[in-house]
């Protein structure tokens, strides 16, 4: 038995509130409208069959309805013919023939009043099937809108201006003793210098001595000089 005949007589708004809580409600309402389609392609074939039911009946009592009306008009014509045995034949048939009209009349009325009530479910059905199809819509929305908005809170489930902040200053706090490691190596590089660096420097300075001595004693010669003149 599928879910539309199992839900036959549940309001369309109680099925929505079921769809709604199930897990998956897309792929309950892809079902449903399955199941729907089904069902709406059997009511169709059922309504069908009782228009064609309906129509023959209707056939029936019209073709019987004309042979009334024709024999009637025969038995005139037999009579002013002075004819009384074939208007007595015809006025048999007719007779026969009303018999048969009123029970085609019956039968016609009772399967148009059963096929009016086919036609009217059948509408039914549709506009609740149009009415799914459309609910279905909506919930796709939902749904997606729904998924994304949990995505973005999943992604910013450990994100915070405090956790950003904290990240940032250790971050300083990297760089600053990275900075001050780079700064102790260049210090500690210089004055590691080798004992030939010293030396060298050391004759530096001695040439620097040797050449000031000679501008001092230079000066003193011109000085001497000056006052012997």
């Amino acid at each position: 038995m599928s879910l539309f005949k199992r839900l036959r007589d549940v309001t369309m708004s109680n099925v929505f509130a079921l769809i709604e809580k199930a897990e998956d409600p897309i792929k309950m309402t892809d079902q449903y409208l399955r199941d729907m389609q089904e069902d709406l392609e059997e009511a169709e074939r059922a309504v069908a069959q009782q228009i064609a039911i309906e129509k023959r009946f209707k056939q029936q009592y019209e073709e019987q309805e004309a042979l009334v009306k024709k024999r009637e008009e025969q038995a005139h014509l037999a009579v002013g013919a002075g004819n009384l045995d074939l208007a007595r034949r015809a006025l048999e048939e007719k007779k026969s023939a009303e018999q048969k009209m009123t029970e085609f009349k019956t039968s016609y009325d009772q399967n148009k009043v059963a096929a009016d009530n086919l036609r009217g479910k059948l509408e039914e059905m549709r506009k609740q099937y149009t009415d799914m199809k459309n609910k279905r819509e909506t919930l796709v929305a939902r749904y997606n809108a729904a998924k994304a908005q949990n995505e973005i809170n999943k992604a910013m489930a450990g994100f915070s201006s405090d956790t950003a902040m904290s990240g940032l200053k250790r971050m300083e706090d990297k760089m600053l003793q990275m900075e001050a490691q780079a700064d102790a190596s260049n210090e500690l590089s210089g004055n590691a210098r080798s004992l030939d660096d010293e030396f060298a420097q050391l004759g530096k300075n001695q040439q620097v001595e040797d050449e000031l001595a000679a501008i001092i004693k230079k000066m003193e010669q011109q000085k001497s000089d000056g006052s012997s003149s």
